[in-house]
Formats: structure tokens, C-alpha cells, sequence
């Protein structure tokens, strides 16, 4: 299946979920918000969540500082 994660395409496998592919882009849940076809995905359903070909994924890493 493909998706697109902010703007480019990725392929992943069918019954990929959320928490899958969080892991295989090798980021940290906890510093992360995701959304999926413009609405937002709470971590906690990030393993819940299967991915669909042709989702749009758009993900923010949050930075701490000051």
C-alpha cells in the first residue's frame, strides 16, 4: 500500500497500523503529533490505527527549548 507522510510517498505493508509506521520512520512516539486524512490521531490509538492506501499522513516533531 502507499502513503503519503508530509508530502511523500511511502509504501507500507497491508494491516500496517499507525505505530508501525511512527517506528519504522524511527521516531519517538512521545515527541510527535500525527495527523491522518486532516484529523488527529491521539497516541494512545496510534497502534489501533490501520493505515488505508492513499492515507494522508502529516507528522510534527515537537521541539523543546527556549
Amino acid at each position: 500500500m502507499r502513503v503519503r507522510v508530509n508530502g511523500q510517498v511511502h509504501n507500507v505493508s497491508k494491516g500496517a497500523t499507525l505505530a508501525d509506521l511512527v517506528g519504522t520512520l524511527g521516531l519517538k512516539p512521545t515527541r510527535i503529533a500525527v495527523e491522518r486524512n486532516e484529523s488527529i490521531v491521539r497516541r494512545a490509538k496510534y497502534a489501533q490505527t490501520l493505515l488505508a492506501d492513499d492515507d494522508r499522513i502529516e507528522i510534527v516533531t515537537l521541539v523543546g527549548g527556549g
